[in-house]
């Protein structure tokens, strides 16, 4: 018999793993914070609930996928929240990112009630959530991953566990400072390549077959070229995600100047009003820069 599994956050993330794991066969509970979404799953078959807590008490495996460190805590620690309706042998799975130490206070708080933890964030965008193609690294019990494997099958290619409570998010963290790079690293490419004048699609076709080929040169100047800046990942989560990677590299003493520096980057594409556009969006800061569109007008 497969677990009950209830999904709490069904943003652009979501949704799609939350739809995966129940066309997997899954039963499935939902809760959003707006019902049309939730309200699009009951649609294909799950069951929704008025609060996380009524979520905890209709499963066996609790997921969450929520935008920042004080949004998990709330939602599983705080009033009508998950740890009020669990019970010793289930797992709460987090698929945020969000702070290390959040994580393995939360795990620390939950196995006081007998419950385990795993921290889970995941990369790929919204076109590996849809595609169920994502990566997801875990930090928790081995017993625990060993248990919630086949949900992550489900909604996955490349699922491994790292380490313990915490690992998953360290992890998700060193992904982040890549993905960051390499969106600025693009940025910079095309809008050389076009003030050059230089036809920028045909520069990428030229050089992602070398040293320079990565996810985000693969992905996303299809989108740019076409004019396409909406999310995807929104930039305002990258920014998010810097700040956490410098908060956890300050707790270890650890210099990040290039994460420094991006960090400011996408701080000053929220200044100027594009948060909620695509982490690759960022090339709207150095368009603004050098006085040049990657797209003539």
């Amino acid at each position: 018999m497969q677990p009950r599994i209830g999904y709490i956050g069904l943003g652009l993330m979501g949704k799609p793993i939350a739809t995966h794991l129940l066309q997997a066969g899954f039963p499935l509970t939902v809760h959003n914070r707006s019902r049309a979404a939730a309200d699009e799953l009951v649609a294909l078959g799950a069951r929704a609930a008025d609060t996380p807590r009524a979520v905890a008490e209709a499963s066996d495996f609790v997921f969450t996928s929520l935008p920042d460190s004080p949004d998990v805590e709330q939602v599983v620690l705080g009033a009508h929240g998950v740890r009020e309706g669990c019970r010793p042998g289930m797992v709460f799975i987090d698929n945020s990112t969000i702070k290390p130490e959040t994580a393995r206070h939360i795990a620390a708080e939950l196995a006081a009630a007998g419950v385990a933890a795993l921290d889970a964030p995941v990369s790929g965008g919204d076109v590996g959530a849809k595609a169920a193609t994502l990566a997801i690294m875990v930090g928790g019990s081995k017993e625990a991953f060993d248990r919630v494997l086949p949900a992550f099958r489900a909604m996955g290619k490349t699922i491994t566990h790292v380490g313990e409570s915490g690992a998953g998010q360290v992890a998700k963290a060193c992904n982040q400072i890549m993905a960051a790079a390499t969106m600025v690293a693009m940025s910079e490419l095309l809008l050389l390549a076009r003030k050059a004048g230089v036809d920028p699609q045909r520069v990428v076709e030229a050089i992602r077959g070398g040293a320079a080929q990565c996810w985000t040169l693969d992905v996303k100047p299809p989108r740019l070229f076409a004019g396409e800046r909406r999310p995807g990942f929104k930039a305002s989560m990258m920014h998010k995600d810097l700040a956490i990677i410098l908060d956890t590299a300050r707790t270890f003493g650890m210099p990040l100047p290039l994460s420094a520096l991006n960090l400011q980057l996408y701080e000053s594409m929220l200044q100027m009003g594009m948060g909620d556009l695509d982490n690759s969006a960022i090339i709207g800061v150095f368009e603004a820069m050098g006085a040049t569109a990657l797209l003539a007008t």
